[in-house]
Formats: C-alpha cells, structure tokens, sequence
C-alpha cells in the first residue's frame, strides 16, 4: 500500500479541522502509487443540516521525489485548470488560506475527490477522449505564468546512470546498463529544441484518468508536472497508453485514437511530427531510469509488480522498428 508515513485517527481528525468541509468520518489509504502516501477522506457535508450528506477528498503526503519548492507550482496549475475547465481537482485551501500544511515534517494537500474509474484496457473511444483532454489542457496553460524546469529530462537520465547501482540494474537484465548509456548517448544527440511548450503533466498513465462513459472525468496527480514541450507530453501519453497490460503488445488503434483525438483539438505542427518518435524513445528511458530506481530505492517492490522497467525496455525498442511514420505524415 502506498502508505509510508501512518498517522492515526486523532492526526487526521486534527489536521482536517483545520479546513471548511466539515468533520473526518473516515480515512482510508489508497494503494496506487509509489512516490507519496495518499488517503480517501470522508467528512460530512457542512452545506446539509442534518450532517447526513457525506463529500469525499484527497489528503496526499508527499514523501518522495518531491521538493517542498515545487509545491506551488503543482498546486497552482491544477488550480489554473480547473478554472479553465479542464476536469482537473482543485485545491482545498485551509482556513488560513494555505494550499497545504506540514505534518511532522512533511507537506500535505486536501484536493476534490474526482468521480470516475481508471481503466486497465482503454477502447479507442476512451483514448481519443484521452488525447482530446490532453491537447485541451495544453491549451489551458498558455496564460499560466509559473514556470518549474524538467527534472526527469536528459540531464537527469544521464546523470542517472552514474549513479544508478550497474549490479543492481543487472540483476534485472545484464544488457540494460550498455543499452541506457548507448540509447541517452544518442538522445544527446538528437533531441529536439525549440518545440511549442508549456506547463505539460508528464505522467499521464492510465491510473491516473478517471474516465465516466467513454468521457475523461479527472486528470490527476500532476506531481511530474514541469515546463517542457506538449509533444513529449503526447509521446509520455502515447507510450503509456498505446500498449497491452498483459503483453505488452502495440494496440494501434488505441495509439491511433489517442494521436486522432489530440489533433481534433491542437493539430502537430509538423517539426513536432518529425520529433514524436524521438520524444516517444526518450519518454521509455525516462520510465525505465525511474522504474529502476523505485526497484533499488525501494525493495519491497518486485519485477512482478505493475512497475516493470523492461516492459519499457520493450517499447522503446517497438518505437525505434517503428520510426516517425508511426505519427502520420512528417513532410
């Protein structure tokens, strides 16, 4: 359970005094995820005055990979798009007006709870929906004025795999050590510059798109959110979404949906068309590098959990036999 930090009944019952949304019912934590402890919050509905109504919330505690610094930034630009209707949570401000708090230590948040189910394996309507709430976001943000630098981008790649324990990375596939220094050596050399960009999510996996009837009714968990270029953004979201949870195949017509629904709201221009397929292999290495990471920072996670890095290893190699004309007409 993605759980690390336990507080008991009378910290949370304390902690969500310290907002307008009524008094905690119940706290139950949410196992997805691998960075930060999260828990669903049930307090009564102050707005009923027969406290019979219950409303639901998300209390996150962040724990790893997240610099208190940042904080803003992620909370401000779910806030900026929800305002612009993206089907985004906002941010529960406390009654001091604060965004979060800290508790032993350590940043919390209360967001609005989204309604909606995750879903293992998408259909094509469902991707489209997903590519058309992608390209409406990346519109939503051409007014947002904070900006945080890539910190899961190729500076961070190579110098992940200094650091990176070579044994360890071994263990899991004696290859992958040569292969990562080969393949950053080559995204070095080939990764585009001067691309549109904006404030992009850069983790948009399928846990994390609530969907109701084909229709996308959250986008959450904008912790990897950072000032990059909306094309590696599609390419994240194309290499999360367009392969088979049990073998990892290449569903065309997921990937297809997903790059068809995008375009009917922001079309590519055609230098980021020309890139998707470099954008697409450097998103794989990105999830591999962070996947070996949880594994050697983290043990109890195994190779037999969701958080596989060769499944990566797999796509990359898919994206490299495929080239650009995956992504349609470049010229």
């Amino acid at each position: 359970m993605a759980v690390y930090t336990f507080l008991t009944a009378e910290q949370l019952s304390e902690l969500i005094s310290h907002y307008d949304v009524g008094t905690l019912i119940s706290a139950k934590g949410i196992a997805e995820g691998v960075s930060n402890s999260n828990w669903i919050i049930e307090t009564n509905d102050l707005d009923d005055p027969l406290h019979s109504r219950r409303q639901q919330f998300i209390l996150t505690m962040y724990e790893r990979r997240i610099d208190l610094a940042d904080l803003p930034y992620f909370l401000s630009l779910i806030d900026h798009l929800a305002s612009k209707g993206c089907p985004v949570p906002r941010t529960i401000n406390d009654k001091e007006g604060a965004s979060f708090r800290m508790v032993d230590g350590k940043a919390v948040a209360l967001i609005e709870c989204m309604p909606g189910v995750s879903v293992d394996q998408p259909t094509a309507a469902e991707a489209e929906a997903v590519g058309k709430a992608l390209a409406e976001m990346h519109l939503a943000v051409f007014d947002f004025t904070k900006n945080r630098p890539q910190k899961m981008g190729l500076d961070q790649w190579r110098e992940a795999i200094t650091y990176l324990d070579k044994s360890a990375i071994e263990k899991i596939d004696n290859s992958l050590p040569h292969f990562l220094s080969k393949e950053i050596e080559w995204l070095s050399s080939n990764w585009p510059a001067g691309l549109p960009e904006g404030a992009v999510h850069c983790d948009l996996f399928p846990d994390n798109v609530l969907m109701l009837n084909r229709k996308v009714s959250g986008l959450i968990d904008f912790y990897f959110a950072a000032n990059d270029f909306f094309a590696y953004d599609l390419a994240v979201t194309h290499a999360a979404w367009s392969f088979d949870i049990k073998d990892n195949r290449f569903r065309p017509e997921i990937g297809n949906a997903l790059i068809s629904g995008y375009e009917s709201i922001r079309s590519l221009e055609i230098v980021e068309r020309q890139h998707m397929s470099t954008l697409a292999r450097g998103a794989c290495i990105r999830f591999i590098l962070s996947r070996l990471s949880d594994i050697i920072e983290l043990p109890s996670l195994t190779l037999l959990s969701e958080k596989n890095p060769m499944d990566f290893f797999h796509r990359h190699e898919f994206y490299v036999k495929a080239g650009s004309s995956l992504f349609g007409k470049v010229s």
